[in-house]
């Protein structure tokens, strides 16, 4: 007869610290293609609007433009992680 396995009464181990650096670095990379695109479409937007006196239309085109630049710049980190 084989015996069944004994259950283990360890406490969980911490992750490595790869693990963790390379999580940290993961939520970095991925916090910059959001944020980067949409604030500075914004501040162009601002811009633009201050000077030729369009408010709000270009500061609202600059946050649809930012969004769409950062939509496509997560979409594709996504791909890349999930071929590897």
């Amino acid at each position: 007869m084989s015996t069944s396995p004994k259950k283990s009464d360890a406490t969980p181990q911490p992750p490595d610290k790869s693990t963790v650096i390379l999580l940290l670095s993961t939520i970095g990379d991925t916090t910059w293609r959001m944020f980067i695109p949409i604030i500075g479409a914004t501040m162009l937007g601002v811009y633009g609007d201050n000077q030729f006196s369009m408010k709000p239309w270009l500061t609202v085109g600059g946050i649809i433009l930012g969004t769409i630049i950062a939509a496509g710049l997560v979409r594709n980190q996504m791909k890349k992680v999930q071929r590897t």
